[in-house]
């Protein structure tokens, strides 16, 4: 997708030379996949350990089982 945009010339240099990139289009998608991830991974830090997680496996596998046992009838 075409997009304008104003730069900061240094700004827009610096990301260039930090990536290693040789495009400056692939050294802003790059600096944007990887402000996405940096907050992502922030935003699940804030929930660690809010979040009581149970290990369920027989559980889950139980359902599983039942499913199967449905669609062969």
């Amino acid at each position: 997708m075409r997009t304008t945009l104003d730069l900061n010339p240094d700004l827009l240099n610096a990301v260039v030379e930090t990536t290693g990139e040789r495009s400056k289009t692939k050294a802003v998608n790059k600096a944007l996949e990887d402000y996405v991830r940096r907050k992502r991974v922030a935003e699940l830090r804030e929930i660690a350990g809010n979040i009581d997680l149970v290990n369920n496996l027989r559980e889950l596998e139980a359902l599983e089982l039942k499913k199967m046992e449905r669609m062969h009838w």
